[in-house]
């Protein structure tokens, strides 16, 4: 526990970028700006599309455009800053500031994961259940089911922010990472840490796990009811319908498993930021790009 003499954090240091070969920043710089603002370009066309396009006024755009919404936000919490600490030598970002960011990314990033799930569940139905769709995915129960999966990412930031924040900062105030993630700044506090990382740890993996989970038994019953259509033609038809939302599924989750789930070297800072940089810039570069390529309704109606 911090004595009486403690005097609290008030700012950090984001050392992530500074293990980094200084040649190698710029080039990094001009990569992830190129791809966030390409990011930035295929959310918006998506969501701008899914709005003016009556053909696209169905369940299954709707999430997508709120799932679009999710990575724009997500992005914005994190890249901003990580663009302008690979400019600087002052890496700095106050206490506040890291909250901020904390809360913003876990909240969009819980949302993606819950959204991720709801649009799984949506195939579920629309091809296990095809002619009670509309009823079972009417526009009030779709609202009702994009706003649980906001309120929960909402609920998630608050709760795994508040946890980390309540704990005692004295220094040191090294955050070895490129941005204001758990397990870094825990490392950091005082008082009950291991209590603290223990809790946020098992309710981050419970949550993601979950929602996984979900989502594999959504694809179960999905595989289970494709393989029973007696048409090639149909069945094709069939999981087109799931190729794109499995695709994204798959980075999102193969991704986030290569950089939480690997085994921790005590000198693997570079490995480690270049690895969280594919994760924050690399996935949300490459929704859209999936969406968009393996959709055919979509990708017709961009081109006209």
């Amino acid at each position: 526990m911090p004595g009486e003499n403690c005097t609290l954090v008030s700012e950090f240091i984001l050392v992530g970028f500074s293990t980094l070969p200084s040649r190698l920043q710029p080039v990094l710089f001009v990569l992830i700006l190129l791809m966030y603002l390409s990011t930035l370009l295929g959310t918006l066309l998506i969501v701008i599309t899914v709005r003016n396009e009556r053909k696209l006024q169905t369940p299954m755009y709707h999430y997508l455009c709120t799932l679009s919404l999710s990575e724009i936000f997500y992005t914005f919490a994190i890249i901003p800053k990580m663009l302008s600490d690979l400019l600087s030598t002052q890496r700095t970002i106050s206490f506040l500031g890291c909250a901020n960011q904390m809360f913003f990314s876990f909240t969009f990033g819980f949302t993606h994961s819950f959204l991720l799930t709801t649009m799984g569940y949506d195939r579920y139905i629309a091809i296990c259940h095809p002619l009670r769709y509309k009823v079972l995915m009417s526009p009030q129960r779709c609202m009702q089911l994009v706003a649980t999966s906001c309120f929960s990412g909402l609920v998630m930031g608050l709760v795994v922010t508040g946890a980390v924040f309540h704990l005692s900062f004295c220094g040191p105030n090294e955050i070895h990472h490129f941005f204001c993630h758990v397990p870094p700044i825990v490392k950091l506090a005082w008082g009950h840490v291991s209590v603290t990382a223990l809790a946020v740890g098992m309710l981050c993996i419970t949550a993601l796990l979950g929602c996984f989970l979900l989502i594999l038994l959504s694809y179960a019953f999905i595989v289970a009811t494709i393989v029973k259509i007696p048409s090639a033609e149909g069945r094709h038809r069939a999981f087109s319908i799931c190729v794109s939302h499995l695709t994204v599924v798959v980075v999102h989750y193969g991704f986030a498993s290569v950089i939480y789930l690997k085994p921790k070297a005590p000198r693997a800072l570079e490995g480690d930021t270049l690895m969280g940089v594919t994760y924050t810039v690399l996935t949300p570069f490459l929704s859209p790009i999936i969406f968009s390529l393996r959709n055919k309704e979509l990708k017709n109606i961009l081109k006209k």
